[in-house]
């Protein structure tokens, strides 16, 4: 009967325009990283907004979730081949963010760094979404570790290795930076309804340790 269930629930979905092409709907959230979660220490973390903007910033973690908080659900879409429906996150909106540092005229992109070895790439147009957002709570739980807590970066309209686990530093930039996957030839604007999962150009094959993230 869960199986059942499951496979009407994707039928509807697909129906109602919310499954991209070639993927399928699962319940769970998979624990999907190149790396396992790293130490969070709230005396010596920091978040840090640098780059091309006119007040750069650099918050605890008390301080940052003493900012304006939000409310978003969204779908989940990950380039392994599933998604996962209606999450709610709650957080801090990157355009609360972009109105504390203000970004010059000139910064077009943006590259998020996180608290281990990942990094990942966005034009500053689709960060200014509105359901873009640092998130820290999860189906009105906190994050855990190991899917991004103490902040993850929510990019709901894009493949979710693009959502960058345990964020930490935002520059804002005028030229694009490939970030971890992008470097070794995932596509650069990873969206799922045009099933942007590999880059065209580069033809780079995953090496097989890396293929969850």
């Amino acid at each position: 009967m869960e199986r059942r269930e499951r496979r009407e629930r994707e039928r509807r979905a697909r129906e109602e325009g919310r499954l991209p092409p070639g993927q399928a709907l699962t319940e769970r959230w998979p624990v999907l990283s190149t790396t396992g979660a790293p130490r969070f220490d709230s005396e010596t973390w920091r978040f840090r907004v640098t780059g091309l903007v006119e007040k750069p910033l650099e918050l605890r973690y008390e301080e940052l979730l003493r900012l304006p908080q939000v409310e978003v659900t969204s779908d989940i879409h990950c380039v392994t081949r599933w998604s996962r429906l209606d999450n709610l996150w709650e957080g801090v909106a990157f355009r609360t963010i972009a109105e504390i540092v203000q970004p010059r005229p000139e910064a077009k992109f943006v590259l998020f760094r996180c608290m281990v070895p990942y990094s990942t790439n966005l034009p500053i147009e689709t960060c200014m979404e509105d359901d873009v957002l640092f998130a820290h709570m999860h189906d009105g739980v906190p994050l855990l570790p190991e899917h991004g807590w103490p902040l993850r970066l929510v990019v709901p309209r894009i493949y979710f290795w693009k959502s960058a686990k345990w964020v930490n530093r935002v520059e804002f930039m005028d030229l694009d930076q490939l970030g971890f996957w992008e470097k070794i030839g995932y596509h650069n604007e990873g969206d799922p309804w045009k099933e942007q999962r590999r880059s065209l150009n580069l033809g780079l094959r995953v090496p097989k340790r890396f293929r969850k993230g």
